[in-house]
């Protein structure tokens, strides 16, 4: 009986494991649309989690790959790789600029020029895709790393040059002349995109010039996009039969009946949009020097040491991902110096003061744009501005009045301590002396009891005078 009711499960489990692998063979099979969502500034987790989902549609062999977008704008190095991804892609790429409201703002709109089918809903806008230089910043390759931003303006320095001059004037020509060459940069990058695509390469040139806009309905009619739809389940029906150019080959989109598969970000891209937050970048080196310094302090703890150098390096980890002002990052960096010697070489505070307003000075200049998403918000800065710099004063006190205290260990705490002769003697003896047994000397003669003093050592032999009573 047993034998038979073990064979009976074991069929059974054979044919639940078979319907599950047909099942799966049927999805994996079943023609699909991979979605893509983009909710927010463009940044290095962004791009990472673009190209991946166009990898993955390229290994499913789906129809077309929908990236739903909503972004006020983000980075220039960021948009470029989004935008090589889709030109590279041997999937049809469809940039959907919803739900109602939603906006496709700067680097929206060059990713939107770039893409095989481009579309919005009712209520959305596109445009205002000038480009703005952040600080003195470059990438790896030597470029001018930029924002592209519908946001992006001047902000001034809350503080005056102590040396005359103004810090919030416009720097000489050189500057005008950089910021001429980003914009016939990006003038001519979005009107090779609209030549691509056939579409209207006049207002693309007007949006980066004039930082135009228009609505959904407008950018229809003037050719900028292609059509409008309520919702992706519609998007798919319009396109139905649309020839496109994927890569050298001209192809006709058959997109009924399609299973739509959102992709969602790994934690890899989370914890990446995490670690690539501005404000984060000062908070994580301020951390990362208080786990160093107290392990320094305090030699064999390791798990300070080892939790401030991950929180370092992901400091600068970000730094080298974000488009940084490196003289902002220089200050942030000398004003931890500055409250770290007020701990080791106490100045009455004005090491500790100097470092937070450096600290806070570094973290203002650190990106200095007013792009969503790429901000350093200030009142966090102050906060940890001056909770590092009262901590580091706080700390030098403590070591002030550490100094001042009598020494309760080793051969100096020895010296003049009290205790009593355990035998009479005139040259050397035995006394007790916190509550140990230790060979005495002294010059003086000592009986068996009398109360004695150490007034020195030698190596281990205390040398001790007697102490006399006050009678």
């Amino acid at each position: 009986m047993w034998r038979l009711l073990r064979i009976l499960v074991s069929t059974i489990l054979v044919l639940i494991s078979g319907a599950a692998l047909l099942g799966q063979a049927e999805t994996s099979t079943a023609p699909k649309a991979i979605l893509l969502k983009i909710s927010g500034p463009i940044g290095p987790a962004t791009s990472q989690y673009v190209s991946d989902g166009i990898k993955q549609a390229q290994k499913q062999n789906a129809r077309i790959v929908i990236l739903q977008m909503d972004t006020p704008g983000g980075l220039d190095t960021s948009m470029r790789a989004i935008i090589k991804s889709i030109l590279a892609s041997k999937v049809p790429v469809a940039t959907f600029v919803a739900p109602r409201g939603a906006r496709a703002a700067s680097a929206g709109t060059y990713i939107l020029y770039a893409s095989h089918i481009a579309a919005m809903a009712p209520g959305t806008n596109l445009g205002a895709a000038t480009p703005v230089k952040i600080g003195d910043a470059r990438d790896n390759e030597g470029r001018d790393r930029v924002v592209v931003s519908s946001k992006a303006k001047e902000k001034k320095l809350p503080f005056k040059n102590p040396l005359g001059g103004d810090f919030n004037k416009k720097k000489d020509k050189g500057s005008g002349a950089m910021e001429k060459k980003i914009i016939n940069d990006a003038t001519a990058y979005i009107r090779s995109l609209a030549q691509m695509r056939g579409r209207n390469s006049k207002w693309a040139v007007k949006s980066v010039r004039k930082a135009a806009s228009l609505s959904a309905q407008e950018a229809v009619k003037m050719n900028v996009v292609d059509l409008m739809a309520e919702d992706v389940a519609q998007l798919l029906l319009k396109i139905h039969g649309r020839k496109v150019k994927v890569g050298k080959e001209t192809i006709v989109l058959d997109t009924r009946n399609l299973t739509i598969e959102e992709i969602k970000p790994d934690w890899q891209n989370r914890f990446l949009s995490v670690i690539a937050n501005p404000t984060l970048i000062p908070i994580l080196m301020m951390l990362g020097v208080f786990g160093l310094f107290y392990e320094l302090m305090n030699p064999g703890y390791v798990l300070p040491g080892v939790l401030g150098g991950i929180f370092l390096l992901l400091g600068l980890y970000a730094s080298q991902v974000l488009p940084v002002n490196y003289a902002g990052l220089a200050l942030i960096l000398l004003g931890l110096a500055f409250m770290i010697g007020e701990a080791f070489m106490p100045s009455f505070g004005a090491l500790g003061i100097g470092g937070a307003i450096a600290f806070v000075i570094g973290s203002i200049m650190l990106i200095d744009t007013d792009v969503e998403g790429f901000q350093v918000y200030q009142p966090v800065i102050v906060g940890v501005a001056v909770a590092g710099g009262i901590a580091f004063i706080t700390l030098a006190g403590f070591m002030l009045q550490a100094r001042k205290r009598k020494v309760v260990s080793g051969s100096e705490e020895m010296l003049y301590s009290e205790g009593k002769a355990l035998e009479s003697f005139t040259d050397r003896g035995r006394v007790f002396i916190h509550s140990e047994e230790w060979q005495a000397r002294s010059n003086a003669p000592i009986a068996a009891g009398q109360d004695v003093r150490v007034v020195a050592m030698d190596g281990l032999v205390l040398i001790v005078e007697p102490i006399q009573s006050k009678e």
